[in-house]
């Protein structure tokens, strides 16, 4: 006897498959991939991996993994289109070169002038981590990052960068969550030219998924204590500076890299980035 629940694997890939609605990936249409955030329209696939277009015209390949694209909010399995769907031959992912971030590198491409726009972190170290995985991004659209050394004063900075429609401003905080010092420098900022992200992180550092660093989880560190002197004290690795290098080098892509700060990064870059809306007349 065969197909009863012990007649195939009571695991594996075709079980995951079979745990999500089915959704064919015609050429089009928008996706997230919802372990790094990023959202654009399919403009290639070959079953295995999935060519994602962002609005700026990055393109970035996934994994075709059961359960890792949304479509309209649910989490689906895509499958290829039904032959009537088709209408053009089947484009295959070409493996290019890609960028840190995993957009499609752009041969032979120069640093744009710099745009009006630009996207302000909290600190050095933010900007470090920023530059080394969306880096080359940053140049091809000619968007700068700059250090806010601080968000006490974010209100006041804002309103002294004078945000418009050609110059719109992305800003990444730590810690924004509901109640922090954060959420309401947040909420201070009230500007349809400006946009404000951030992840729960006390620290930056804390966007770096541990297990690149070959640790269980990032230590608790008691409130009042200087959280990252307390971190390296806890794992026995010396002074932060030093610890620092050794973060920044275990990171050699977005994979290693939490997803809320995957997100909140590639969120600020679409909004920076997006075209500017003519008037209709």
């Amino acid at each position: 006897m065969t197909g009863g629940i012990l007649g195939g694997p009571i695991d594996g890939p075709a079980r995951t498959a079979a745990q999500y609605p089915h959704a064919e990936a015609v050429v089009g249409l928008r996706v997230l991939h919802r372990a790094s955030g990023y959202t654009g329209t399919i403009v290639a696939f070959d079953g295995t991996q999935v060519l994602l277009r962002g609005h700026t015209g990055l393109e970035r390949a996934f994994d075709n993994i059961p359960g890792s694209f949304a479509v309209d909010g649910t989490a689906t399995h895509l499958v290829p289109p039904s032959s009537a769907d088709r209408g053009a031959p089947e484009v295959r992912v070409r493996d290019g070169v890609r960028t840190a971030s995993g957009s499609r590198a752009v041969a032979g491409a120069r640093a744009r002038v710099a745009r009006a726009s630009r996207i302000w972190v909290e600190g050095i170290h933010d900007a470090e981590l920023v530059e080394k995985v969306w880096g080359d991004d940053l140049r091809v659209e000619g968007i700068v990052v700059e250090r806010l050394d601080g968000a006490d004063h974010l209100a006041d900075a804002v309103a002294a960068f004078g945000p418009a429609a050609e110059a719109r401003l992305g800003v990444l905080l730590d810690h924004l969550v509901p109640g922090s010092k954060e959420a309401r420098l947040a909420a201070s900022v009230r500007h349809p030219h400006v946009l404000v992200t951030g992840t729960p992180y006390v620290d930056v550092w804390q966007a770096v998924r541990p297990a690149a660093l070959g640790i269980p989880a990032w230590p608790e560190i008691p409130k009042g204590r200087p959280w990252k002197e307390g971190v390296c004290s806890s794992l026995g690795v010396g002074e932060p500076r030093d610890f620092w290098r050794r973060i920044l080098g275990t990171v050699q892509d977005w994979k290693q890299l939490e997803q809320p700060f995957v997100a909140a990064v590639e969120q600020l870059i679409d909004f920076v980035t997006a075209p500017i809306s003519q008037p209709t007349e």
